[in-house]
């Protein structure tokens, strides 16, 4: 298996948002991730300050749009998403829904450039996105997003049963599982679980100090 993947997903929270972003992008700089692969996904308002100042952290955008570029007042297009520093995007997730054409769509207009981690709220969302071959497809039971009890111990049978379901659609597609996640366990356990990574948002962002979430749960990912 290639390096376990941990994505942060900082969303608009204040503590990962605009000024705020600078001080929380540093203390993560600090953790030794050594051995696993880590990710923010950041705000578009956010992107290129944040991947110039950090040339070593690998950025995502929060969502794209299949759209060029032209007359698209509003949306986010990936052409300068890119240019700005984006080597990926989530899609799809539970706080922000599109149409599974809009990630077709996407998909073959990013033809591969970049990394695409589409959200399921569960496994007939898993079976749909995979006939699409995104490069990750990330379960989050919406139910237990921003909780305090991990997808992991919650329902692990929908993250074991969408690894297999995947996978038997597209070996190819890393599985990811979100909802809940905060601790190294909660990371060691979905690996365990058959997941090659984890989404996570307020465990890190909305911690009293996020450096030392963010260095346990990486470590949690070594130890699986």
């Amino acid at each position: 298996m290639s390096e376990p993947l941990v994505v942060v997903n900082c969303k608009t929270y204040a503590a990962a948002s605009g000024l705020a972003s600078n001080d929380l992008m540093a203390a993560l700089a600090s953790v030794d991730s050594d051995g696993v692969r880590l990710v923010l996904a950041v705000s578009a308002f956010d992107l290129h300050a944040l991947a110039s100042a950090h040339p070593h952290l690998e950025f995502w955008s929060q969502h794209l749009d299949p759209v060029g570029q032209g007359s698209f007042t509003g949306w986010l297009e990936p052409e300068t998403a890119m240019e700005r520093g984006a080597t990926g995007t989530l899609i799809n997730h539970a706080e922000h829904k599109v149409e599974m054409d809009h990630v077709k769509r996407l998909l073959h207009q990013l033809d591969g450039r970049i990394n695409v981690c589409a959200c399921a709220a569960d496994e007939a969302e898993a079976r749909s996105l995979a006939a699409l071959a995104p490069t990750m497809i990330a379960v989050e039971p919406p139910e237990l997003i921003g909780g305090d009890v991990s997808v992991t111990s919650a329902d692990p049978g929908i993250v074991r049963d969408t690894v297999a379901l995947v996978k038997g659609i597209d070996a190819g597609i890393m599985v990811l599982c979100g909802a809940g996640v905060k601790t190294g366990e909660d990371v060691s356990a979905a690996l365990r679980l058959g997941a090659e990574g984890v989404l996570l948002a307020s465990g890190v962002t909305k911690a009293t100090d996020p450096a030392a979430v963010l260095q346990d749960l990486v470590d949690g990912a070594r130890r699986a």
